[in-house]
């Protein structure tokens, strides 16, 4: 259910009409006063306590209302901060109704850069009207940004060109909880958005990234799939490696984009990752596309 929910929605464009009263809203607790929910779109991380509630995306406008309810359920204050983790619509679809209701909105400058003008995402063939004003972030940041409520502290640090050029990890501090947004997705090789300034090896980054404000009890928040656990993270990123590494060597053997897809440098790792939203081909050609345009880049992980 998930992963078809996940495929219909991002490759629909976001007018296309869709039955979001079947969508239910599910509800993880991760430790005390943080909070993961399910529905269409990406995971919606949840900070709950006494200075008010905090989300971490709001997936698609439909959906607002079975979230607010989902919410309170968890607490009931009213949520004050909205965080983005890029600007997919799959993410910042429910900005609108919460700028209405007056929730802030938090993101990296590139965020409201792209929600506030037209957009083409390539790879699905996709275009995306510009946001209405009320629905950009109205605080914006360059590398990092804190909010400092309920006794936590929650930090939002973005990595580059990963995903796409605004993505943020949000670190809870206390509870050692981090959602990784869309550099990570837990049952699927991962989508790199090349047409919004994602790349292959900006994403290993990102990933060596969260590996590193995390530690072996981190629970971590992918953009898509089920929360899981630092193992899970490395391996992922090991298989990120593995790919590029595979790719590049085709790459200096002259085969073509075409040529290098038909190898299949992700056989080994399509049992567990190629049955989601991107299958290996599409993974594949976007990994080559993004090493034949990109400088390397030297990863390094920073606190």
């Amino acid at each position: 259910m998930h992963r078809l929910i996940v495929a219909t929605l991002l490759f629909a464009g976001p007018a296309c009409a869709q039955d979001y009263s079947k969508v239910e809203i599910k509800t993880e607790t991760l430790a005390p006063g943080v909070h993961v929910l399910f529905g269409a779109g990406g995971n919606i991380g949840v900070s709950t306590g006494p200075d008010g509630n905090v989300l971490i995306d709001d997936q698609f406008a439909p959906l607002t209302p079975k979230i607010l309810a989902a919410v309170k359920t968890l607490s009931p204050g009213p949520v004050r901060f909205v965080i983005n983790t890029h600007w997919h619509y799959d993410h910042t679809g429910g900005n609108e109704n919460f700028g209405k209701i007056g929730t802030v909105i938090v993101a990296h400058d590139n965020v409201r850069k792209r929600m506030a003008t037209d957009q083409f995402i390539a790879l699905l063939k996709m275009a995306v009207p510009a946001s209405p004003a009320v629905a950009l972030p109205v605080v914006t940041f360059d590398a990092s940004s804190s909010l400092h409520l309920n006794g936590e502290d929650i930090r939002a640090v973005h990595v580059g060109s990963a995903h796409t050029d605004g993505d943020a990890l949000v670190v809870f501090t206390k509870a050692n909880v981090i959602h990784m947004g869309d550099t990570f997705m837990s049952d699927s090789y991962p989508f790199i958005d090349l047409s919004s300034g994602g790349s292959a090896r900006g994403l290993l980054m990102a990933h060596d990234r969260g590996l590193a404000l995390g530690n072996a009890t981190t629970k971590y928040i992918p953009g898509h799939g089920p929360v899981t656990d630092r193992a899970t993270l490395a391996a992922y990123r090991a298989m990120l490696a593995a790919v590029i590494a595979r790719v590049e060597t085709l790459q200096r053997e002259g085969r073509s984009a075409a040529q290098i897809v038909a190898a299949k440098p992700t056989a080994a790792f399509d049992a567990r990752w190629g049955k989601g939203f991107m299958k290996p081909d599409m993974f594949v050609g976007a990994v080559a596309e993004s090493l034949a345009a990109k400088p390397r880049l030297k990863a390094k992980a920073k606190r």
